[in-house]
Protein backbone atom coordinates (compact mmCIF):
# COMPACT_ATOMS: atom_id res chain seq x y z
CA UNK A 1 0.00 0.00 0.00
CA UNK A 2 1.30 3.42 -0.89
CA UNK A 3 1.10 6.71 1.16
CA UNK A 4 2.72 10.01 1.03
CA UNK A 5 4.57 12.39 3.64
CA UNK A 6 5.20 15.82 3.28
CA UNK A 7 8.04 17.37 4.53
CA UNK A 8 8.20 21.03 4.31
CA UNK A 9 7.63 21.91 0.81
CA UNK A 10 7.82 18.23 -0.56
CA UNK A 11 5.85 15.49 -0.86
CA UNK A 12 7.61 12.12 -0.87
CA UNK A 13 5.30 9.21 -2.57
CA UNK A 14 6.36 5.62 -1.89
CA UNK A 15 4.91 2.85 -3.47
CA UNK A 16 4.79 -0.42 -3.46
CA UNK A 17 5.90 -3.27 -5.91
CA UNK A 18 2.13 -3.46 -6.56
CA UNK A 19 1.62 -0.47 -6.55
CA UNK A 20 3.88 -0.70 -10.24
CA UNK A 21 2.68 -3.91 -11.64
CA UNK A 22 -0.31 -2.44 -12.80
CA UNK A 23 -0.18 -0.32 -16.01
CA UNK A 24 -0.94 3.03 -15.42
CA UNK A 25 -4.38 4.30 -16.11
CA UNK A 26 -3.51 7.83 -16.75
CA UNK A 27 -4.42 8.77 -20.19
CA UNK A 28 -2.29 12.10 -21.85
CA UNK A 29 -4.07 14.77 -23.54
CA UNK A 30 -3.09 15.64 -26.81
CA UNK A 31 -0.21 18.14 -27.31
CA UNK A 32 -1.47 21.50 -28.72
CA UNK A 33 -0.90 21.48 -32.42
CA UNK A 34 2.19 23.97 -33.28
CA UNK A 35 1.16 25.75 -35.88
CA UNK A 36 4.06 26.12 -38.95
CA UNK A 37 4.07 29.21 -41.30
CA UNK A 38 0.88 29.12 -42.85
CA UNK A 39 -1.92 29.42 -40.06
CA UNK A 40 -5.15 27.17 -40.41
CA UNK A 41 -7.27 29.97 -41.24
CA UNK A 42 -4.37 30.78 -44.40
CA UNK A 43 -2.96 33.59 -42.80
CA UNK A 44 0.57 34.22 -42.57
CA UNK A 45 1.99 33.16 -38.94
CA UNK A 46 4.64 36.05 -38.66
CA UNK A 47 5.84 34.54 -34.97
CA UNK A 48 6.98 30.99 -37.12
CA UNK A 49 10.58 30.63 -36.12
CA UNK A 50 11.00 29.44 -39.70
CA UNK A 51 11.16 32.91 -41.00
CA UNK A 52 14.26 33.95 -38.72
CA UNK A 53 13.44 37.04 -37.18
CA UNK A 54 12.72 38.45 -40.94
CA UNK A 55 9.52 39.90 -40.04
CA UNK A 56 10.68 41.58 -37.21
CA UNK A 57 14.47 43.01 -38.34
CA UNK A 58 15.10 46.47 -39.78
CA UNK A 59 13.27 46.02 -43.03
CA UNK A 60 10.52 43.73 -40.97
CA UNK A 61 7.57 45.84 -42.81
CA UNK A 62 9.42 45.57 -45.94
CA UNK A 63 9.26 42.12 -45.62
CA UNK A 64 6.34 41.51 -44.56
CA UNK A 65 4.62 43.40 -47.75
CA UNK A 66 6.67 41.06 -49.86
CA UNK A 67 6.07 38.17 -48.36
CA UNK A 68 2.19 38.41 -47.99
CA UNK A 69 2.38 39.83 -51.63
CA UNK A 70 3.75 36.64 -52.63
CA UNK A 71 1.65 34.55 -50.58
CA UNK A 72 -1.74 35.75 -51.58
CA UNK A 73 -0.96 35.77 -55.48
CA UNK A 74 -2.77 34.73 -57.93
CA UNK A 75 -0.95 35.95 -61.00
CA UNK A 76 0.78 33.00 -63.39
CA UNK A 77 3.55 32.75 -62.28
CA UNK A 78 2.92 33.08 -58.67
CA UNK A 79 4.78 36.47 -57.35
CA UNK A 80 5.27 37.97 -60.86
CA UNK A 81 3.25 40.89 -59.74
CA UNK A 82 5.75 41.32 -56.66
CA UNK A 83 8.76 42.49 -57.83
CA UNK A 84 8.03 46.09 -56.21
CA UNK A 85 7.52 44.96 -53.29
CA UNK A 86 10.54 42.91 -53.28
CA UNK A 87 12.97 45.35 -54.92
CA UNK A 88 11.85 48.03 -52.43
CA UNK A 89 12.53 44.51 -49.56
CA UNK A 90 15.84 44.49 -51.22
CA UNK A 91 16.87 48.20 -51.20
CA UNK A 92 16.26 48.09 -47.42
CA UNK A 93 18.50 44.96 -46.57
CA UNK A 94 21.17 46.56 -48.60
CA UNK A 95 21.42 49.82 -46.15
CA UNK A 96 21.57 47.28 -43.12
CA UNK A 97 24.53 44.77 -44.92
CA UNK A 98 25.71 44.11 -41.18
CA UNK A 99 21.93 42.03 -40.54
CA UNK A 100 21.86 40.72 -43.94
CA UNK A 101 25.22 39.79 -44.86
CA UNK A 102 24.46 37.30 -47.13
CA UNK A 103 23.53 39.98 -49.63
CA UNK A 104 25.76 41.15 -52.09
CA UNK A 105 25.06 44.04 -54.31
CA UNK A 106 27.03 43.66 -56.95
CA UNK A 107 25.96 39.69 -57.88
CA UNK A 108 22.33 41.05 -57.26
CA UNK A 109 22.59 43.75 -59.79
CA UNK A 110 24.36 41.08 -62.20
CA UNK A 111 21.38 38.68 -61.47
CA UNK A 112 19.19 41.64 -62.28
CA UNK A 113 20.78 42.32 -65.60
CA UNK A 114 20.28 38.96 -66.91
Amino acid sequence: MSYTRKIGKDTIIFATKEDHSTPSSVTLPEPDRIPGLILDDGTINWNCPCLGGMSTGPCGVEFREAFSCFHYSQSDPKGSDCVEPFKIMQDCMLKFPATYSILDRNKITQDLEK
